[in-house]
């Protein structure tokens, strides 16, 4: 390995070290395939718990009429499609997604629904995004932190958006506090998951690289001074689930 080599910036995709400058296409490759399949496999991936997860989310963020909230890796639209109906016609909801393929599978199907008028789309990357400062109320990203490169960044990024008093949520797979937990949830991830992904999407890889980007992700308390770190106040996180998923929540000052 040359020098150069040696000193370029690496991650992790799944459990693979690669380089920091290829993670963001071959994240896009994993939703650009599953985007068609992304609401059936979450349904049956959770059992249908994570509307469960989702609805207290929603419940933590303090939306209220007239909000504006970006709802980032939104993907399909699940909570946008709640959070449009509270903030009503005087407010607004940008779901934003780095991925086109997600992107449309959202928008396409909120627009079948009916959902319009209040909602924008915006392709955005995490890490640098295309707002003003001080633009929004509320911020979500759930089960999107684990996918980008540079988590730190993308923090910054979501904190420089909000206005003071607003809230960031971060709903995330976590690290299960029970040890029987734990393991019954490992023997899933690693056998059923990936079955799934080839019965239902024809794509077990991509759930193999779902259920390692879990493991790989930061626990609670670490995650919580990473928002500390950001600049965010009052962070707190909620276990739910045996700690399987967690939501993080910090204020802006």
């Amino acid at each position: 390995m040359s020098q150069q080599e040696s000193d370029q910036k690496t991650t992790h995709f799944g459990y693979q070290t690669v380089a920091s400058e290829d993670k963001q296409a071959m994240v896009a490759d994993v939703f650009h395939s599953v985007a068609a399949k992304y609401d059936v496999m979450n349904d049956l991936m959770s059992f249908g718990v994570h509307r469960l997860w989702k609805r207290f989310t929603i419940e933590m963020s303090g939306v209220r009429p007239g909000n504006r909230v970006l709802d980032l890796a939104g993907g399909t639209g699940d909570l946008t499609k709640k959070f449009s109906r509270i903030v009503g016609p005087q407010g607004k909801v940008v779901l934003a997604d780095i991925n086109s393929s997600m992107l449309n599978v959202g928008r396409d199907r909120l627009t079948d629904e009916g959902y319009v008028g209040n909602i924008e789309y915006v392709q955005a990357n995490a890490e640098c995004l295309p707002f003003e400062d001080n633009s929004f109320d509320a911020l979500t990203i759930a089960f999107g932190l684990r996918n980008v490169t540079d988590k730190d960044a993308a923090l910054r990024s979501m904190t420089r958006v909000l206005k003071p008093g607003g809230r960031l949520l971060v709903l995330e797979f976590s690290k299960p506090t029970n040890p029987v937990m734990s393991k019954a949830y490992d023997l899933y991830s690693f056998s059923a998951l990936p079955f799934m992904g080839k019965v239902v999407a024809n794509d077990a890889e991509s759930y193999k690289y779902l259920a390692e980007s879990i493991r790989m992700h930061p626990d609670q308390e670490t995650l919580k001074g990473m928002m500390e770190d950001a600049g965010l106040v009052r962070c707190s996180y909620h276990n739910l689930t045996s700690g399987v998923v967690a939501l993080h929540r910090g204020i802006k000052p």
